[in-house]
């Protein structure tokens, strides 16, 4: 059973939840204008994955967990919903984006693989562009939270 098409779903949702979630802490968060304005550029680095991935689901699939996928899903991204406030919440709401990011990273890791072992150019070409993007959204993520960490663990009451 090729499985490609669990995987592909797994990237539509997750990059999904990441664009969500990045939108969601950047409006939450908007007061400190560089999270914001930040938060909004990575999702829209999420929006191009998710429509790049429209071919690649049609021509392997997209199964989504409980569609025929044998081993349940343990891990998932339900994305983030509310953000915490203060400083504190800040840093936190950024760790779970980098969280998030980091299932979408693997992800594709994965799929890029697979994509090698197919000899599927577009699904490569694909893979390692998301591969590239997804390693700035991290690194901004990480360059974020180091700017917020002492504010947040220091100086916040």
């Amino acid at each position: 059973m090729n499985h490609l098409a669990t995987y592909v779903g797994l990237l539509h949702h997750s990059e999904q939840a990441l664009a969500d979630s990045l939108r969601t802490v950047g409006q939450g968060h908007a007061q400190e204008s560089d999270v914001f304005h930040l938060c909004e550029t990575l999702a829209r680095m999420s929006d191009d994955h998710i429509r790049s991935l429209t071919p690649i689901a049609q021509r392997y699939g997209e199964r989504r967990s409980g569609e025929g996928v044998e081993e349940p899903e343990r891990l998932h991204a339900d994305g983030i919903g509310v953000v915490r406030e203060g400083a504190v919440g800040l840093l936190r709401d950024l760790q779970d984006l980098c969280l998030l990011a980091s299932l979408v990273q693997t992800s594709w890791t994965a799929v890029n693989q697979a994509a090698q072992g197919t000899r599927d150019r577009e699904l490569l070409k694909l893979a390692q562009q998301a591969m590239t993007q997804n390693s700035r959204q991290l690194a901004c993520l990480n360059t974020l939270m180091k700017a917020a960490a002492p504010q947040a663990l220091l100086v916040a009451p």
